[in-house]
């Protein structure tokens, strides 16, 4: 049985000879072509196709809405966000407290707001320095007051040790047989001049000083002492040690202990004469 085609698939009847592939066809394509005599605008089948497909293309683009992108209107994808720029915000608000604290129209000690800032600042920043100075003057010359200096009076203990003795800070050389001492660095430099400091250890006012050192000699079983005379500076002594010749040492204490505990203070100068 043979089914016609609807008229959207059929071609004008002037070219009808493209179905005559088969009697029915043939048939049918001479019923299109007597039809179409009749009624010509049955078979204007390329506009009215054409027609279709447009509107059709037209209802598709109406019914379909256009979307943008979410990107497109913020690019961090947060319509809300405001930490873009924070600092901003900050110095406005800061500015803002500022202002309902002292206003900018006033003056304040017959200046300017900014200008008064600035005096304020300065002043504040010359206050901490001077607070902070004396801080640092106490806290040396606190230290200075408890080192064993020759203005104290008093005995102190620390640790005895001897060196192989040469050229001294004082700028004297000497050898091991002689009574000397080797001062810590911390009672040297805080005495006055010193080459760590950029002065000249020579002229140090502990140079030549004489001090006594004293100890219970467990071998011997007595108490012994030594007069020493500061010709060195020690840099490896904690503030009450002394570092000697090997022969002071073994005036107070066997050499093979290397290190023992003396007790010492500051001979004046009548009673090292």
């Amino acid at each position: 049985m043979y089914i016609a085609p609807s008229v959207s698939q059929v071609t004008p009847a002037s070219s009808c000879n493209c179905f005559a592939i088969g009697t029915e066809e043939q048939v049918y394509c001479s019923y299109l072509q007597a039809v179409s005599h009749t009624s010509p605008q049955l078979f204007n089948t390329n506009s009215t196709v054409s027609d279709m497909a447009g509107h059709e293309h037209s209802h598709s683009v109406a019914d379909k809405e256009v979307e943008v992108p979410d990107w497109e209107h913020n690019p961090d994808g947060n319509e809300n966000d405001t930490s873009a720029k924070p600092s901003a915000s900050i110095v406005v608000t800061m500015r803002q407290k500022l202002d309902s604290i002292m206003p900018s129209r006033k003056k304040y000690l017959g200046m300017r707001r900014k200008l008064f800032l600035i005096v304020l600042l300065a002043s504040t920043l010359a206050l901490l320095a001077i607070v902070i100075g004396l801080s640092v003057g106490l806290t040396q010359g606190s230290k200075s007051k408890n080192l064993p200096l020759p203005s104290n009076a008093q005995t102190f203990t620390g640790d005895l040790t001897y060196y192989q003795p040469g050229l001294g800070a004082c700028g004297l050389t000497n050898t091991d047989a002689d009574d000397i001492v080797s001062v810590s660095h911390f009672l040297f430099d805080a005495a006055g001049s010193s080459s760590s400091t950029g002065g000249n250890s020579n002229h140090n006012p502990l140079c030549g000083l004489m001090l006594r050192a004293e100890r219970f000699d467990e071998d011997r079983g007595e108490r012994r002492s030594v007069d020493l005379k500061v010709v060195d500076r020690c840099t490896g002594c904690e503030p009450d040690d002394l570092d000697v010749t090997i022969t002071a040492f073994e005036k107070l204490a066997s050499s093979e202990k290397g290190r023992v505990s003396v007790s010492w203070a500051w001979l004046d100068s009548e009673s090292s004469g």
